[in-house]
Protein backbone atom coordinates (compact mmCIF):
# COMPACT_ATOMS: atom_id res chain seq x y z
CA UNK A 1 0.00 0.00 0.00
CA UNK A 2 1.29 3.69 -0.51
CA UNK A 3 -0.26 7.19 0.19
CA UNK A 4 -0.98 9.51 -2.66
CA UNK A 5 -1.73 13.24 -1.50
CA UNK A 6 -5.42 13.95 -2.39
CA UNK A 7 -6.91 14.73 -5.26
CA UNK A 8 -10.27 15.15 -6.73
CA UNK A 9 -11.21 11.56 -7.07
CA UNK A 10 -10.50 12.05 -2.75
CA UNK A 11 -14.16 12.86 -2.92
CA UNK A 12 -15.94 9.43 -3.61
CA UNK A 13 -13.95 7.95 -0.82
CA UNK A 14 -15.31 10.95 1.63
CA UNK A 15 -18.56 9.65 0.47
CA UNK A 16 -17.53 6.31 1.40
CA UNK A 17 -16.19 6.60 4.73
CA UNK A 18 -18.96 9.26 5.85
CA UNK A 19 -20.77 6.44 7.46
CA UNK A 20 -22.15 5.70 11.06
CA UNK A 21 -19.61 3.06 11.75
CA UNK A 22 -16.88 4.94 10.65
CA UNK A 23 -18.03 8.08 12.38
CA UNK A 24 -19.08 7.54 15.67
CA UNK A 25 -16.50 8.47 17.14
CA UNK A 26 -16.09 11.90 16.00
CA UNK A 27 -19.56 13.04 15.98
CA UNK A 28 -21.27 11.56 13.50
CA UNK A 29 -22.20 11.68 9.37
CA UNK A 30 -21.48 15.04 8.14
CA UNK A 31 -23.91 16.58 5.39
CA UNK A 32 -23.30 16.86 2.05
CA UNK A 33 -22.26 20.60 2.17
CA UNK A 34 -19.77 19.65 4.87
CA UNK A 35 -17.95 17.34 3.39
CA UNK A 36 -17.64 19.02 -0.06
CA UNK A 37 -15.98 22.00 2.23
CA UNK A 38 -13.76 19.14 3.60
CA UNK A 39 -12.72 18.01 0.02
CA UNK A 40 -11.66 21.76 -0.58
CA UNK A 41 -10.06 21.91 2.56
CA UNK A 42 -8.05 18.74 1.72
CA UNK A 43 -6.87 19.91 -2.03
CA UNK A 44 -5.65 23.23 -0.61
CA UNK A 45 -2.07 22.07 0.31
CA UNK A 46 -0.83 25.64 0.54
CA UNK A 47 -0.51 25.33 4.89
CA UNK A 48 1.24 23.20 6.78
CA UNK A 49 0.12 19.64 6.47
CA UNK A 50 -0.93 17.60 3.78
CA UNK A 51 -4.28 14.96 3.45
CA UNK A 52 -3.79 11.54 1.70
CA UNK A 53 -5.62 8.97 0.05
CA UNK A 54 -4.35 5.61 1.18
CA UNK A 55 -4.33 3.14 -1.84
CA UNK A 56 -4.11 -0.80 -2.40
CA UNK A 57 -1.29 -1.60 -4.65
CA UNK A 58 -1.14 -3.04 -7.34
CA UNK A 59 -4.51 -1.69 -8.16
CA UNK A 60 -4.33 1.63 -6.68
CA UNK A 61 -7.76 0.85 -5.08
CA UNK A 62 -8.50 3.67 -2.24
CA UNK A 63 -9.74 2.63 1.10
CA UNK A 64 -8.57 5.23 3.73
CA UNK A 65 -7.24 8.60 4.53
CA UNK A 66 -4.79 9.68 6.33
CA UNK A 67 -3.14 13.03 6.80
CA UNK A 68 -1.29 15.57 9.11
CA UNK A 69 -2.01 19.09 10.00
CA UNK A 70 -1.04 22.13 12.03
CA UNK A 71 -2.57 22.85 15.17
CA UNK A 72 -2.00 24.65 18.94
CA UNK A 73 -1.78 22.27 21.67
CA UNK A 74 -0.43 23.22 25.19
CA UNK A 75 1.21 26.44 24.15
CA UNK A 76 3.23 25.15 21.63
CA UNK A 77 2.16 24.44 17.76
CA UNK A 78 2.87 20.52 16.83
CA UNK A 79 1.08 18.62 14.08
CA UNK A 80 -1.87 16.24 14.79
CA UNK A 81 -2.59 13.58 12.36
CA UNK A 82 -5.94 11.36 11.79
CA UNK A 83 -6.45 8.50 9.66
CA UNK A 84 -9.69 5.95 8.72
CA UNK A 85 -9.92 3.15 6.99
CA UNK A 86 -13.04 1.57 5.28
CA UNK A 87 -14.77 -1.05 7.46
CA UNK A 88 -13.56 -4.02 4.64
CA UNK A 89 -10.48 -3.34 4.85
CA UNK A 90 -9.68 -2.81 8.63
CA UNK A 91 -8.05 -5.39 10.89
CA UNK A 92 -5.08 -5.70 7.87
CA UNK A 93 -2.05 -3.57 9.49
CA UNK A 94 -3.33 -0.79 6.67
CA UNK A 95 -3.65 2.00 8.56
CA UNK A 96 -0.02 1.69 10.89
CA UNK A 97 1.60 1.38 7.51
CA UNK A 98 -0.41 4.52 6.57
CA UNK A 99 0.37 6.45 9.33
CA UNK A 100 4.22 5.84 9.35
CA UNK A 101 4.39 6.54 6.24
CA UNK A 102 2.59 10.23 7.19
CA UNK A 103 4.90 10.57 9.91
CA UNK A 104 7.60 10.18 7.16
CA UNK A 105 6.24 13.03 5.59
CA UNK A 106 5.45 15.12 8.12
CA UNK A 107 9.31 14.65 9.23
CA UNK A 108 10.00 15.74 5.72
CA UNK A 109 7.99 18.85 5.59
CA UNK A 110 10.26 19.68 8.78
CA UNK A 111 8.21 22.24 10.49
CA UNK A 112 7.45 20.41 13.80
CA UNK A 113 9.06 18.30 16.12
CA UNK A 114 6.38 16.15 17.61
CA UNK A 115 3.10 14.61 15.97
CA UNK A 116 -0.30 14.34 18.31
CA UNK A 117 -2.73 11.77 17.42
CA UNK A 118 -6.36 12.06 19.82
CA UNK A 119 -8.31 9.24 19.27
CA UNK A 120 -11.60 8.55 21.63
CA UNK A 121 -11.02 7.06 24.49
CA UNK A 122 -13.67 4.76 23.79
CA UNK A 123 -11.78 3.82 20.50
CA UNK A 124 -9.83 0.77 21.08
CA UNK A 125 -8.69 0.17 17.35
CA UNK A 126 -7.18 3.78 17.05
CA UNK A 127 -5.52 3.49 20.69
CA UNK A 128 -3.82 0.07 19.85
CA UNK A 129 -2.90 2.10 16.11
CA UNK A 130 -1.38 4.95 17.98
CA UNK A 131 0.84 2.45 20.55
CA UNK A 132 1.69 -0.13 17.43
CA UNK A 133 3.02 3.42 15.31
CA UNK A 134 5.44 3.78 17.77
CA UNK A 135 3.52 7.27 19.96
CA UNK A 136 3.79 7.41 23.31
CA UNK A 137 0.56 8.08 25.81
CA UNK A 138 0.85 11.46 27.10
CA UNK A 139 -2.80 11.51 29.20
CA UNK A 140 -6.41 11.69 28.77
CA UNK A 141 -7.81 15.03 27.94
CA UNK A 142 -10.89 16.77 27.10
CA UNK A 143 -10.81 17.72 23.45
CA UNK A 144 -13.58 20.25 21.03
CA UNK A 145 -14.26 18.23 18.00
CA UNK A 146 -16.32 18.73 16.08
CA UNK A 147 -16.78 21.98 16.68
CA UNK A 148 -19.03 22.79 19.86
CA UNK A 149 -18.38 19.22 21.63
CA UNK A 150 -16.38 18.46 24.05
CA UNK A 151 -14.63 14.56 23.74
CA UNK A 152 -12.62 12.79 26.08
CA UNK A 153 -9.69 11.38 23.91
CA UNK A 154 -6.42 10.13 24.63
CA UNK A 155 -3.15 12.76 23.77
CA UNK A 156 -0.67 10.09 21.94
CA UNK A 157 2.37 12.06 20.46
CA UNK A 158 5.55 10.65 18.85
CA UNK A 159 8.65 12.93 18.44
CA UNK A 160 9.72 13.49 14.66
CA UNK A 161 13.21 12.90 13.74
CA UNK A 162 15.44 15.95 12.47
CA UNK A 163 14.87 16.73 8.97
CA UNK A 164 17.61 14.94 6.70
CA UNK A 165 18.16 16.97 3.50
CA UNK A 166 15.87 19.40 2.16
CA UNK A 167 12.37 19.47 -0.11
CA UNK A 168 9.05 18.86 0.70
CA UNK A 169 7.37 15.48 0.56
CA UNK A 170 6.96 14.41 -3.22
CA UNK A 171 2.99 13.03 -3.95
CA UNK A 172 3.36 9.56 -3.33
CA UNK A 173 5.15 8.18 -0.39
CA UNK A 174 6.16 4.68 0.44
Amino acid sequence: MRIERWTEAGLDLLRKANAPEMTRHLGGPETEEQLVRRHHRYLDDEGPGRMYRILLLPDGEAVGTVGFWQREWQGATVYETGWGVLPGFQGRGIATTAVRQVLAAAAAEGRHRTVHAFPSVANAASNALCRKAGFALGGECALEYPKGRLIRVNDWWVALPERAGGGAPGDVVG
